[in-house]
């Protein structure tokens, strides 16, 4: 099987649909932040969004109105501080209502695993001494059936649709990432559907130390977006750009600067600026 090569707004407008399951994952770098806006763009509603650490770009998704639910484990700007328009929602039903299910770091890396394993939960020695499983349905005891040791069991989450961002990839779709990684593997492989948006594709590719590829058969579609992590970074190929997350707590602060920002840079086609 050969992942198709489309522009990202095709494939967007493919593989996510109202309603969807949608994962963005990406850890530290290689967040995708382009595929994100994109989505925004094509007004899709009442996601499910899923990320073990929402971030700007979630921020954005909720602000925008695209989300009905929330499923994560920390939420928030990295360096900076809180996701106002999260917060908002939240709090106030900006712009809607959204519904939210927290877990650990641990559990939701686990329910990718399960995910990805084909199996329908994951068990964990995971949540004593937290208040999570009394506010999260999703968290239930179980007991080992060897040891009568008391465990917890989480779902499996299996996306609708992952998408990740990566360094390069081939033209048969098979997808090379490095540096810093989260549950990008897990995420793409427990997903029904998966878009990849990359740096560059290339004719092959080469090793590189500590990189993984995924093979084209568990991608549904790459799309080549150089930049497309910005602000975040794409390990090799840029840099962080820290000035970005600063200046978007104040516009994320603030329901109608929020607005104006989102009709200039992400509706008006002109995605990736903050200012």
């Amino acid at each position: 099987m050969v992942a198709r090569i489309s522009s990202l707004a095709d494939a967007v407008a493919e593989l996510v649909h109202d309603g969807d399951i949608v994962a963005l994952e990406g850890f530290t770098h290689l967040i995708p932040v382009a595929a994100g806006q994109e989505i925004i763009r094509q007004r899709r509603r009442e996601l499910t969004l899923v990320r073990m650490t929402p971030d700007i770009v979630y921020d954005q998704l909720i602000g925008a109105g695209c989300a009905a639910k929330l499923v994560f484990s920390w939420g928030g700007n990295p360096g900076v501080g809180s996701l106002h328009r999260f917060r908002d929602a939240v709090e106030h039903a900006w712009p809607r209502a959204l519904e939210i299910e927290e877990h650990s770091h641990a559990g939701m890396a686990n329910r990718y695993v399960a995910g990805a394993s084909g199996l329908p939960f994951a068990v964990l020695r995971g949540y004593v001494g937290t208040d999570l499983p009394t506010v999260t349905e999703t968290i239930k005891p179980i007991t080992c059936p060897f040891t009568g040791e008391q465990l917890t069991a989480v779902p499996a989450i299996n996306p609708d649709v992952t998408v990740i961002h990566a360094q390069r990839a081939d033209r048969a779709g098979n997808v090379q990432l490095w540096g810093l990684l989260g549950v990008q593997k897990e995420a793409v492989l427990a997903a029904r559907r998966s878009l990849v948006t990359v740096e560059e594709i290339v004719d092959e590719l080469t090793p590189v130390p500590g990189a993984i590829v995924l093979p084209a058969w568990a991608v549904t579609a790459v799309a080549e977006v150089p930049g497309g992590a910005n602000p975040s970074y794409a390990h090799g190929y840029s840099e962080r750009d820290n000035a970005y997350y600063a200046a978007w707590d104040p516009i994320s602060r603030d329901r109608a600067r929020f607005t104006e920002w989102l009709q200039e840079h992400v509706y008006a086609d002109i995605a990736g600026s903050v200012a």
